[in-house]
C-alpha cells in the first residue's frame, strides 16, 4: 500500500447540482486510466467495494435482480440497507438504492479508459460534504485500480482529513451552498 501521507487530492472539479422540485441530485464526472470493465467490476464486486467504496456490499452489484446488503462504513451505528440492482448493463450502467440514495452509475469508453459519471440524489445541506467525500472516493478507485492502493478514505476517517475539508469548501464555494462547519483535522469531535 502506498503511503496514505503523500496524497493529497486535487482541486474541486467535475461534479454539478441539479434540483427537481424538492430533489436535489450530485452528479460527479471522472476520467479514469482503466477499462470500463475493470472499473465496473471495481463498482460491482465486494472485495473491490471493500478498498474504496464508503459501503461494503454482501453479494455482486453486478447482476439484474440481485438483492444486496450494504453496510454504510463508519456510521456512528450499524447501518445495513438493503438493496435490489435495478439495472446493471454490464460495463454501462448500473442502477440500485443504497438506503434512501438512488445511484446511477454510467460509464463510457474513452480512449484507452472510462468515463466514469455518478448520479445520486442528495440532501442539499450534505452538497459539498457528499461531493468531497465521493471526489476522495474516486481517487483511492482510480489507485487501487492502477495497482497503488490507498486504503478507503471515508466516513468519520474522511472528515478528518485535511484534504476533505478544503474540497468541502471549494464545492460549497462552487455551488453556492452554505459550507458546514465540520471539525478540522487535529480538532476533537464532541
Amino acid at each position: 500500500m502506498i503511503d496514505r501521507a503523500q496524497y493529497t487530492p486535487g482541486p474541486a472539479s467535475g461534479a454539478q447540482i441539479r434540483k427537481d422540485g424538492e430533489k436535489w441530485t450530485l452528479i460527479l464526472v471522472r476520467e479514469l486510466r482503466h477499462s470500463p470493465e475493470k472499473v465496473w467490476q471495481a463498482l460491482t464486486e465486494p472485495a473491490h467495494l471493500r478498498e474504496w467504496a464508503p459501503f461494503e456490499a454482501d453479494g455482486s452489484l453486478g447482476t439484474f435482480g440481485n438483492r444486496v446488503k450494504l453496510t454504510t462504513v463508519g456510521a456512528p451505528a450499524l447501518h445495513v440497507t438493503e438493496t435490489t440492482v435495478t439495472r446493471a448493463d454490464a460495463p454501462e450502467v448500473l442502477e440500485y438504492n443504497w438506503g434512501d440514495h438512488d445511484m446511477r452509475w454510467e460509464l463510457e469508453a474513452l480512449g484507452g479508459g472510462t468515463r466514469l459519471t455518478l448520479w445520486t440524489n442528495i440532501g442539499r445541506r450534505f452538497i459539498s460534504m457528499g461531493a468531497a467525500g465521493w471526489h476522495i472516493c474516486f481517487d483511492v478507485l482510480d489507485r487501487l485500480l492502477a495497482g497503488q492502493p490507498i486504503g478507503r478514505i471515508v466516513g468519520p476517517d474522511a472528515r478528518k482529513f485535511g484534504g476533505w475539508q478544503r474540497l468541502s469548501a471549494e464545492y460549497a464555494k462552487q455551488f453556492a451552498i452554505d459550507s458546514p462547519n465540520w471539525p478540522r483535522q487535529g480538532d476533537q469531535e464532541s
